[in-house]
């Protein structure tokens, strides 16, 4: 249980920290600006890795923790468990800010494609894989833990949503764009944010074994994994 509730208080202040600053940057006419957003979100990663990291692995991210069991980092049977705290702790954030920013309700932050819908569903895939690419390197089992991997984690988010997210809104996470659709009914493009990081971790997994040496994945779950 205490790995769960540091999942969804992760996730929670992930998606209130980054989305509360997309919300803040629109009602304050682009005072956080573009790159403060970007930052916004590397940093709450950065900060969530130091804080939970030794206690749960702070994934964060469905995408992450079902890369993390395809790569036999994980155990299956914690997936679920994991998943529930993770979409509990994103949607509780973007149900606490739809009261705070009612003026905002019709987004919450949520990701949108700014141009087709391919287009974002690419570059997605391939901000998700560097992602997960990164996070399997630094990574200890499933956990990150560590200053190296904090500030890797946290860099690639923030460089990644620095340069695409005009264009795709570099979610990289299921939870993080699927708890503001919900709560603001924006829909219409949620299968781009839910399919294409799970289909960019996924291939990771395989990228991360033909850099690395063996036993990197595919083996056995790492002791602090479980």
């Amino acid at each position: 249980m205490k790995k769960l509730l540091a999942e969804c208080l992760g996730t929670f202040t992930l998606v209130f920290a980054g989305t509360g600053a997309i919300i803040i940057n629109a009602a304050s006419h682009g005072a956080i600006s573009h790159a403060g957003i970007a930052l916004t979100f590397g940093l709450v990663v950065l900060a969530m890795i130091h804080t939970f990291g030794d206690v749960s692995g702070a994934h964060l991210n469905p995408a992450v923790t079902l890369a993390f069991a395809a790569a036999r980092r994980f155990s299956w049977q914690d997936v679920p468990g994991y998943l529930a705290a993770q979409l509990v702790g994103a949607v509780s954030a973007s149900g606490l800010l739809h009261v705070l920013f009612p003026q905002d309700a019709t987004s919450l932050g949520a990701t949108l494609p700014a141009g087709s819908e391919m287009q974002s569903f690419v570059l997605e895939v391939v901000l998700t894989a560097v992602l997960m690419l990164t996070i399997l390197s630094v990574s200890t089992g499933a956990k990150e833990k560590g200053i190296t991997a904090g500030i890797a984690i946290g860099g690639v988010i923030a460089l990644e949503a620095m340069f695409a997210g005009p264009v795709c809104g570099a979610s990289m996470n299921p939870a993080r764009s699927l708890a503001p659709a919900l709560v603001s009914g924006q829909l219409s493009h949620l299968w781009i944010y839910l399919a294409a990081p799970l289909l960019g971790a996924l291939l990771a997994v395989p990228l991360c074994i033909g850099v690395r040496d063996s036993g990197c994945c595919g083996g056995r779950c790492a002791p602090d994994s479980k």
